[in-house]
């Protein structure tokens, strides 16, 4: 399979504010609310095209979920837009009642997750929004990789009936998923073959462990690379297939280990084919201010902590 490059750096953000004005443009029903962010989720764009289609509901975060849901039942598609923390954890009895429990096609739309948020630090850069959601009934759950994806997974969700989850980020990151490529929800993305470990990796993730495969490439270690964009449903059926062919995997995500994709697979693995298995994840704790990359690395999320685990899960057959 050839060898990924990026073409440029953008933000995921502004990938998510391109695929809403695509969505708005396409279907009428799509509104959009926002929680005083506007510029920061980029949803600038969607508020000059349909004015009458957004609501700026201000610092009222719990409001906005239940103003959401009740739009549902007039058959309107609300995309809400705010950082990650105020999206879940501020949240979670309005989604937990008025959203999950009700099943209301309601789409959770959630910037500036994980470390990579950077300065903003520890009180921002929620790592255990993932956990939350996925526990929720009716739940989706989608942590795109680029631009590029975002935009596409955007766009995607609007025509998916149901609460979807849809987790992304500030820092400007590798663009490496092909423009215009077509989004499947609960589908994973195989982006590179190998025969000796996969990477199962989401989010910003995913090109931290395509620069680790290019490391274990040389060293002689053939790796398979799969981008779960999609952390519910889990695509069970590509994380057996790759696993009964190397033997041995790593979970790769900006999150809490407990809770998080890694939880998962694990559970998938161990009720159909128990495999040595490493995790790459915030372990137990909190962050910090700093900027991305360093902060990835300090929390042991660098692209060599893949390297090592990926050795180490080898080691382990």
């Amino acid at each position: 399979m050839t060898k990924l490059k990026y073409t440029e750096k953008k933000d995921t953000r502004s990938g998510f504010g391109a695929g809403l004005l695509e969505a708005g443009k396409k279907n009428k029903d799509v509104v959009a609310l926002c929680a005083d962010l506007t510029g920061s989720l980029k949803m600038n764009a969607f508020e000059n095209e349909f004015p009458e289609r957004f609501f700026q509901v201000g610092i009222a975060e719990a409001n906005m979920m239940g103003l959401a849901a009740g739009m549902t039942i007039g058959g309107k598609i609300p995309f809400t837009g705010t950082f990650a923390n105020f999206s879940t954890g501020r949240v979670y009895d309005q989604i937990r009642q008025s959203i999950a429990y009700s099943d209301k096609n309601v789409k959770i739309c959630a910037s500036h997750a994980g470390l990579t948020l950077g300065e903003d630090g520890a009180t921002h850069q929620i790592l255990e929004d993932v956990g939350m959601m996925k526990m929720l009934p009716n739940m989706t759950v989608i942590c795109p990789a680029d631009y590029n994806q975002t935009k596409a997974a955007t766009m995607a969700i609007a025509d998916y009936d149901g609460p979807v989850y849809l987790r992304f980020g500030r820092p400007k990151w590798p663009v490496f998923i092909p423009e215009n490529e077509k989004f499947e929800i609960g589908k994973a993305q195989k982006l590179i073959e190998g025969s000796d470990a996969t990477i199962f990796a989401t989010g910003h993730m995913v090109w931290q462990a395509v620069e680790a495969e290019a490391i274990l490439e040389s060293k002689g270690i053939s790796v398979e690379v799969i981008n779960i964009h999609t952390i519910k449903p889990l695509d069970t059926e590509a994380i057996l297939a790759s696993v009964a062919k190397t033997g041995c995997c790593v979970a790769a995500e900006e999150h809490q280990i407990a809770g998080g994709l890694g939880e998962s697979i694990a559970q998938t693995l161990i009720q159909n084919n128990p495999v040595p298995m490493e995790f790459v994840g915030v372990n137990d704790s909190f962050g910090e201010s700093g900027k991305p990359v360093e902060l990835l690395a300090k929390y042991g999320l660098g692209v060599e902590h893949i390297v090592q685990a990926v050795e180490s899960a080898i080691k382990r057959k």
